[in-house]
């Protein structure tokens, strides 16, 4: 997260015009789950977390982002959009995860949902964002 968290946050924040960001939250130790009551708790529409990957991983230093549209406490990892492998200039950089995130979130906003039922739309996103 030291290493990738200002790079991914300003390339997302630069693709996204016309949306409201509401204060960042920074969770030590957190996984994604805890996005939902902060993202509920904010009255968010949509919440993106941006984790850091278990060290267990052969990549373990390449977060990734997980989008969640009306967050709240109970949802499922298949009510969720991830953005894995996020680390230049090995794997995914920040302007492709910048454009996959902006064309997740615009995607998302028709059905009003993300992960399986965004999928299941049809919706065309870019490699990766499944």
């Amino acid at each position: 997260m030291h290493d990738h968290a200002a790079g991914t946050v300003a390339a997302v924040l630069e693709r996204m015009p016309g949306w409201t960001v509401a204060p960042l939250v920074r969770a030590h130790q957190a996984r994604v789950a805890p996005g939902d009551p902060v993202g509920a708790a904010l009255g968010a529409r949509v919440v993106v977390v941006l984790v850091g990957e278990r060290p267990a991983l052969s990549s373990a230093d390449s977060p990734g982002l997980y989008l969640t549209w009306a967050p709240r406490p109970g949802r499922t990892d298949a009510e969720r959009n991830r953005i894995s492998t996020l680390r230049p200039p090995h794997g995914l950089g920040y302007a492709q995860a910048g454009d996959t995130l902006a064309a997740l979130l615009t995607a998302a906003r028709e059905p009003g949902a993300s992960g399986v039922m965004l999928e299941d739309e049809g919706t065309a996103v870019p490699p990766g964002a499944g």
